[in-house]
């Protein structure tokens, strides 16, 4: 009987915010699908006393979240300077079980981030979550926490239709562009110096810029995650016809939402959070719309999920199940 009692009142509280989640959406249909698509939200606990970023939320009524311009489609700008992409919208489902946790509405605070800020943005306290395509590793493990992983990634080329370069072996002494901070510029500055290539490591502030300098013909290639560069070229008039990903996968980069670290309620809340949202079938929902469908602008990826992701979401959603 308790346990009755304890999911009716999570569905209760679940419908409640449902009528909140006008906030947290871009248009009428949206607010309506974020209202429909509140129960998984009755397979959370939420905490009986607040610490750490949930007090700080509660207190505030706000939760700032970290987005990038240019990382197309899973962050970026739409033609009205709105935040949009796949990460936003699985950011907007955990702003959704944040109002879960501290029992009230909340606001969202928007916080434009580039890849070298995103990290002290997070760290400083500036936003709560950083909802871009960032790669969760080991290194990165050390000052900040993840989410399980959404997405995966890796680093390919990016060129002109009709250069001879086909992968990084090509590059020997060219000019590559790379955006700062990125794992990806590790990755070029790795392999300059294993296999001796002199590459002229040209370090942007965003992708757009890293894009521009291929467009302008000042850069031979620009080096990042290969959805990225499908998603510059989708966004890009007749750029299928300009340009193309080259090369074979220079890295390995699963995508996660960071947080905080050394906030253990939170952590939970977010990984409890992605086993629903896999469980639910809802990040599958949400890849469909951005990778498989028309993106705003018009244009489709038309990528399928990697056998990687369709994995490790089955398994979320095993583990929601245990």
């Amino acid at each position: 009987m308790r346990h009755l009692l304890v999911r009716s009142s999570a569905l209760c509280l679940a419908m409640t915010l449902a009528c909140s989640t006008a906030a947290l959406a871009q248009t009428p249909s949206q607010d309506a699908a974020a209202a429909a698509s509140t129960a998984w939200l009755t397979g959370l606990v939420a905490p009986v006393n607040l610490n750490g970023t949930l007090a700080k939320v509660h207190e505030s009524g706000k939760v700032a979240i970290a987005y990038r311009d240019s990382s197309i489609p899973f962050s970026y700008l739409d033609a009205r300077g709105k935040p949009i992409g796949y990460s936003i919208e699985l950011c907007k489902s955990l702003v959704q079980a944040i109002q879960f946790a501290v029992h009230k509405p909340l606001e969202i605070t928007w916080v434009p981030v580039t890849s070298a800020t995103r990290f002290e943005a997070i760290t400083s306290g500036k936003a709560d979550l950083e909802c871009g395509s960032t790669t969760s590793n080991r290194e990165r493990q050390k000052t900040v926490a993840f989410s399980p992983t959404f997405f995966v990634a890796g680093t390919k080329l990016l060129v002109r239709k009709g250069s001879p370069v086909r992968d990084y072996t090509q590059l020997k002494g060219k000019k590559v562009a790379v955006t700062s901070g990125t794992t990806n510029e590790k990755t070029l500055s790795d392999l300059s110096q294993r296999f001796k290539l002199n590459l002229q490591i040209m370090s942007m502030r965003d992708h757009a810029e890293s894009f521009a300098q291929v467009t302008s013909g000042a850069a031979d290639a620009f080096a990042t995650d290969d959805v990225l560069l499908y998603g510059l070229i989708a966004q890009t008039p007749n750029g299928r016809n300009q340009y193309a990903v080259v090369g074979d996968f220079l890295s390995y980069d699963p995508y996660g939402v960071m947080f905080r670290k050394d906030d253990p309620q939170l952590a939970k809340l977010v990984t409890d959070s992605f086993q629903a949202l896999a469980g639910d079938g809802e990040i599958e929902r949400q890849y469909k719309r951005w990778f498989q469908r028309k993106l705003p602008s018009g244009q489709t990826l038309n990528l399928p999920m990697s056998p990687q992701l369709e994995v490790i979401l089955e398994s979320l959603a095993a583990t929601q199940k245990e």
